[in-house]
């Protein structure tokens, strides 16, 4: 099965560019619900992700939580405790679900490195569920 049949694209995400501030960061976290989102440079390269714990923490040791002394601090200064690794577009169905075995969502990159989505952990359990059920009837 191709990695594109379980894509959420780029245009339907939140992300944050690498060269914003904290403050930019967290707040675009906040607005988006999320607990973790990935991280771009303007060239579309993915970076990372950035995790609400990853804010916490910096706010926390840099800042005793501080939010207005955040507006001057780059995003790319955040300490990122966990490496979520992206897969390419041309991945087969095994390095998603290794991938997805350790991370809320998989980033997927073209050729060029270029960030174009993600894949939910929740869409490759729910699409295994339906496969198992269909099996079974």
């Amino acid at each position: 099965m191709n990695v594109l049949f379980f894509l959420k694209p780029k245009g339907e995400l939140a992300y944050i560019y690498d060269d914003c501030s904290l403050r930019q960061g967290l707040e675009k976290l906040e607005r988006s619900g999320f607990t973790a989102i990935p991280m771009i440079d303007r060239e579309g390269k993915y970076i990372g992700t950035i995790t609400e714990g990853d804010f916490l923490w910096s706010l926390k040791n840099k800042f005793s939580l501080d939010l207005k002394m955040a507006e001057d601090v780059p995003i790319q200064s955040v300490r990122r405790r966990m490496r979520f690794e992206p897969i390419s577009i041309n991945s087969d169905m095994e390095d998603l679900v290794t991938k997805a075995m350790n991370q809320n969502f998989v980033p997927v990159i073209d050729d060029k490195g270029i960030f174009i989505g993600i894949v939910t952990r929740k869409d490759i359990i729910e699409f295994c569920y339906k496969e198992y059920a269909r099996k079974e009837n």
